[in-house]
């Protein structure tokens, strides 16, 4: 038996991979702690985990000033990077320490790119420890970073890399360095870090994004890790009005909160009469009407297979939960590296061309979603590659390859 931490920090999409993952390791005997915010104890309560809480809530970030700059900073990786080190720098010094302490006694730590968090704290304790990718972050010359737009070819791509990493790595060093040294009784890393030649669990599907060539043996490439909740019963509202007509669309842009959230509802509704379908959105229930139900939390592996097409903004879990049920996709991105999974459904045939969340209008949404649900070959194609997604089984690889590190 192992005792394991896994750093989950972030909103809904990458607390629920980390979580399945936690729950599998969990029943094969493992002791596993979570790190996350404690918005999401009852999740990790429900999966056996014990929560080690941050302070820090993502929803509580993204509905702040700071957090609305952020949203709006779209791909630029310096905007991005800079707007994530401006909401966590007042916190970082804090956030660090409960790191820290949420890792005593750990035989494994697993955690995300951010930050190398895992490396630092491993070192420190003298135990292994892997980094998770939600998104493809190793350095390849296949494609450039999620966070740039177009290819560069292979050398400009691997170098694409490179800078956002040290676009990061110059963000956090005021917090990290000094952590390292005072904190974990660490030497400061150079001016010029680099990534360090850890394990990797990519758990994304190669289906989706296909392995380079070029990545070492280091990066492995797990498929997906879905959380499903099987006992789950819907409301009987919902259920009463999915049978009461044809599959409707499913709208929500999960965690994403618009500055003006009551415009974007009345454009989501003006959007979906335009295109002629039902939908069912993210929102209050008691807004719902005969067109259109409004529902406040429901698991995508049970509702996205019930829909016509699912419109989300394109964070990885739901692309991830989307391409799984079959149907096709419009993806309104905000920014990070949602822009980049939204090209993936579109390169895969799975869904249109993006329409960025700050183009967003009726008609230009009715468009999208008339596409999505009237292409034949495209709901042919979301249904084949949702068909070989199912066929994995991510978490039970991501398994097996912590099982073969060293310890």
């Amino acid at each position: 038996m192992s005792r394991i931490v896994i750093f989950a920090a972030g909103s809904r999409g990458d607390i629920q991979p980390c979580v399945a993952l936690g729950r599998a390791l969990r029943a094969r005997g493992d002791e596993v702690r979570l790190v996350a915010s404690a918005r999401y104890s009852p999740m990790a309560v429900a999966a056996g985990l014990e929560l080690a809480p941050l302070t820090a809530d993502p929803a509580e970030i993204l509905e702040s000033d700071a957090g609305q700059r952020l949203l709006a900073g779209g791909r630029n990786p310096v905007k991005f990077l800079g707007g994530f080190k401006r909401v966590i720098g007042p916190m970082a010094e804090r956030l660090l320490a409960e790191c820290a302490d949420a890792c005593k006694g750990a035989d494994l730590i697993l955690g995300p790119t951010l930050g190398f968090l895992p490396r630092h704290i491993g070192e420190h304790l003298g135990v292994p420890w892997a980094l998770i990718h939600f998104q493809p972050s190793e350095p390849t010359g296949a494609f450039p970073h999620p966070f740039v737009p177009r290819s560069l070819g292979s050398w400009g791509n691997r170098a694409s890399f490179r800078a956002v990493d040290q676009i990061a790595w110059q963000l956090s060093r005021p917090f990290i360095n000094p952590w390292r040294e005072e904190s974990l009784g660490l030497p400061r890393l150079p001016l010029r870090g680099r990534r360090p030649d850890g394990p990797v669990l990519a758990c994304f599907s190669p289906v989706v994004v296909p392995r380079p060539g070029d990545w070492g043996p280091n990066v492995h490439l797990t498929g997906y890790w879905f959380l499903d909740e099987d006992e789950w019963e819907p409301p009987g509202e919902l259920a009463e009005f999915l049978a009461a007509g044809p599959a409707p669309v499913y709208v929500g842009f999960g965690s994403m909160v618009p500055k003006d959230g009551e415009a974007t509802g009345r454009t989501v509704r003006a959007a979906l009469e335009l295109a002629g379908v039902r939908g069912v959105v993210q929102g209050d229930p008691a807004s719902s009407d005969g067109r259109v139900h409004a529902v406040r939390d429901v698991p995508h592996a049970w509702l996205f297979p019930r829909t016509a097409a699912v419109v989300h903004h394109g964070g990885a879990g739901t692309t991830a939960a989307g391409l799984r049920a079959g149907v096709p996709a419009v993806v309104c991105p905000f920014f990070g590296d949602q822009p980049y999974w939204g090209e993936r459904v579109a390169a895969l045939g799975a869904g249109p061309a993006p329409l960025p969340f700050r183009a967003l209008t009726a008609p230009r949404l009715a468009r999208k979603i008339r596409q999505a649900v009237q292409d034949r070959e495209m709901a042919e194609r979301a249904s084949e590659i949702g068909r070989r997604i199912r066929a994995e089984d991510g978490v039970g690889r991501a398994r097996q390859i912590i099982d073969a590190l060293p310890r």
